[in-house]
């Protein structure tokens, strides 16, 4: 039974098989970690960039974490 709005989901998920992670240069306040995270998931950057924060107050490692992530992810290449 494969309705339109099954149809549908299904090529959006092969779509969402072939992207990749990237720092955003559009949606950047340091390095644009965490705007390419929130393009990558499909969320708002700010409620990353807020997970970050308390991550950061409540376990110092986010901001080696950020560190690394800024050195490891490639800036968009598209923008």
């Amino acid at each position: 039974m494969d309705n339109d709005w099954n149809k549908g989901r299904k090529d959006e998920y092969k779509m969402d098989k072939n992207r990749k992670l990237y720092r955003s240069n559009k949606d950047k306040m340091i390095c644009g970690v965490c705007g390419g995270l929130g393009e990558y998931l499909n969320v708002d950057p700010t409620l990353i960039r807020l997970a970050w924060v308390l991550l950061t107050c409540w376990a110092g490692m986010s901001i080696l974490a950020y560190l690394v992530a800024a050195v490891i992810i490639p800036l968009d290449p598209e923008y």
